[in-house]
Formats: C-alpha cells, sequence, structure tokens
C-alpha cells in the first residue's frame, strides 16, 4: 500500500487537512479545486479508508484521516531536515531556516531575514512568533534552530548570543501632559494608568525591577497580549506604557506616539539569539546568527531601533515631533502601591 502513495498526494492531504478547505488547499498550492479533491480522493481509495468527511458545511478528519495527517506533518519536517543536511553537506546556504522570536521582536526580524534571504535566495525561513512563555516552551522542546528574547531564562542551559540593543522606553499618546517636560521623575510618571503586557512578560518583568529599586508597585490599569494592543490603547489615550524601542518605528515617525523623558529611562536592555547548549546548528543558522551579529547594531541604528550614537541620551532625537529623548538610564523593580492619576480629556 505504501509503496503506492506519492509525496504530492501527502502534501495536497496537509494542506487540506491544515486548513480544512479544499479551496484554501488549492490556492495556497497553486492548483485547481477538482485537482486537489482528485488527488485526496485517490490516496483515501489507496489507503482504502475514509481520510477526510464532509459534517455540515464543515470538513472533519476521521480517526485514519487524524493518524495520517501526524505521520504526514513528521514526513514532511523530517523531508525538510534532510533539505538542510544536505545542504550542509554541500557547504551551501541552503534550506529551511527555523526561528522563534517573542511578540517584541517580530517588528524587526522580518528586516534582518530580508535582508539575509535576498543574500542566500534558497533559504527558507521559517518565522513563529510567540508571548514569553510559548517561547520558552520552544526553546525547551528544541523546535527551532534559534529563538530571540530579550531576557534570558534562569532554568535552561543555553548558548546564548547578543546581537542588538533593546532600549525600553516609556511610551504616551503625544498630547499626553508629560510630553516634552525633561526629567519626569519615577514618583510622577507611577501615577498614571499603566498599560502593562501579561505577568511573564520580559519587558513587563524588566520595568517592574526597575520600579521596586525604587519602592514602588505599579499596578496595571490594562494587561494586554501584545506590544501592538499596547500601542493601540495608548494611541486612545487610555495610559502609557514601557515598550521596545525597536517596536515604535511607524507610530513615532508618524507622530502617533510620543517617548516620555522618564529619569531612569531608557532601560538599556539587549536582543538575544539563543539555543540549547551542545545542540549543533546547521550550516544555515549558524551563517544567520553570524549575520545576526554582525549586522545587528548597524541595521539597528539605521532602522531607529537602538541608541543613537549622536545621541548622548541613548535615544534617536525626537524633538523635531515634540518628543523628548529620554535620559541615561540607571540599573533598573515592587513595594508601596500607587494609586493611577486620572487622565483628562484630549
Amino acid at each position: 500500500m505504501i509503496n503506492h502513495w506519492t509525496l504530492q498526494q501527502l502534501r495536497l492531504f496537509e494542506a487540506v487537512a491544515r486548513h480544512r478547505s479544499y479551496t484554501r488547499a488549492a490556492e495556497e498550492l497553486c492548483l485547481t479545486q477538482p485537482a486537489v479533491h482528485i488527488q485526496v480522493r485517490r490516496l483515501e481509495e489507496i489507503v482504502g479508508l475514509p481520510l477526510i468527511e464532509r459534517v455540515g458545511k464543515k470538513l472533519l478528519l476521521t480517526r485514519a484521516g487524524e493518524e495520517m495527517y501526524e505521520a504526514t506533518l513528521a514526513v514532511m519536517a523530517q523531508l525538510k531536515m534532510l533539505t538542510g543536511t544536505i545542504a550542509d553537506m554541500k557547504g551551501k546556504i541552503a534550506g529551511p531556516l527555523k526561528l522563534a522570536v517573542v511578540t517584541s521582536a517580530k517588528f524587526f526580524m522580518p528586516h534582518f531575514l530580508g535582508i539575509f534571504v535576498h543574500e542566500h535566495p534558497e533559504v527558507a525561513p521559517q518565522l513563529t512568533v510567540a508571548n514569553r512563555a510559548g517561547v520558552l516552551e520552544r526553546l525547551a522542546e528544541n523546535s527551532d534552530d534559534l529563538v530571540v528574547m530579550g531576557q534570558i531564562p534562569g532554568d535552561l542551559d543555553l548558548a546564548v548570543q547578543p546581537f542588538m540593543d533593546n532600549p525600553l522606553v516609556v511610551v504616551a499618546h503625544p498630547r499626553h501632559p508629560l510630553a516634552g517636560k525633561a526629567g519626569i521623575p519615577l514618583v510622577r510618571i507611577v501615577e498614571e494608568r499603566f498599560l502593562l503586557r501579561e505577568v511573564g512578560s520580559g519587558t513587563r518583568s524588566s520595568a517592574a525591577q526597575l520600579f521596586a529599586e525604587h519602592g514602588f508597585n505599579v499596578t496595571p490599569y490594562m494587561e494586554l497580549g501584545s506590544s501592538e494592543a499596547i500601542k493601540q490603547a495608548i494611541m486612545a489615550d487610555l495610559g502609557v506604557s514601557v515598550l521596545s524601542l525597536s517596536s515604535l518605528e511607524l507610530e513615532l515617525d508618524a507622530k502617533r506616539l510620543a517617548i516620555l523623558d522618564v529619569v531612569g529611562f531608557p532601560l538599556h536592555r539587549m536582543w538575544y539569539a539563543v539555543h540549547l547548549k551542545g545542540k549543533r546548528l546547521g550550516l544555515t543558522a549558524s551563517a544567520f546568527l553570524d549575520f545576526l551579529v554582525k549586522e545587528g547594531a548597524n541595521l539597528g541604528a539605521r532602522k531607529g531601533w537602538v541608541a543613537n550614537s549622536g545621541n548622548s541620551n541613548g535615544v534617536r532625537n525626537r524633538s523635531k515631533t515634540g518628543k523628548a529623548p529620554p535620559r541615561k538610564a540607571r540599573s533598573g523593580i515592587a513595594q508601596s502601591a500607587v494609586r493611577p492619576r486620572s487622565r483628562r480629556n484630549p
């Protein structure tokens, strides 16, 4: 029976099972819907059992279909690994490159990948974006070639490579009363309504550490699951937050957000590329890691994601937009709670 299966049939079945749709599978694979349906039907005939059944308007996998889907995923994963292994044996930078990044890194990682793939067009990147808990789980399970994060866990034996600065800044609506003011003390900023990421977020932990070292415990006004959601909430004038500068490029250029000059900020952190210690990186992953280390500071400076060497305050000068550049960070985190100050209407 197995001798009659084809990789094409497995590839088509995998797409239909993943999308639960013949039409979307056909669109993804640039084929007609009837062609995909015929090949999946032939696979079912060879197996001798139905793999997909229609219940109402939904496509569902049968028990045999679920087993076939799991096996097909394993086969595809092994073939992708084989592609990378063969490329390594040829001394060629090609094949799959699996990366997992925390949500704040999604704003800059595609730019690094774009340059790298332009130089090595036979590389096929796979980028997974998850919160810190999800990324740590993938790291522990060795699911990716490299993981990018801003805070290194202490309970895993890791190989760690810093590649770019990660300044954290206090961000507010451009018409916030504190926008444009210099040297805002921590005792004043903690009176604001803070919009924070979920517990466990690296950015939240770094900010909490600084505030706690000065005797403050900032109670979140709202908790949101991504930096993008926080930025939208700030633009709606719901409060202030601490965010990675690398996630703010477009909003700052459009004058939709303002960086506040708060004493102790920016917090100077780093972005790290990590993997389990002892893991052997393939040629493609190793080349990408070298690329990150070599180009991280340069690309970060060009994009305004890191400290500007011509700006002693450590953040690119935004004075033309009315955004005062933050001061240089002190070593920076929960004791007396401060009640958030009510904001005025914009």
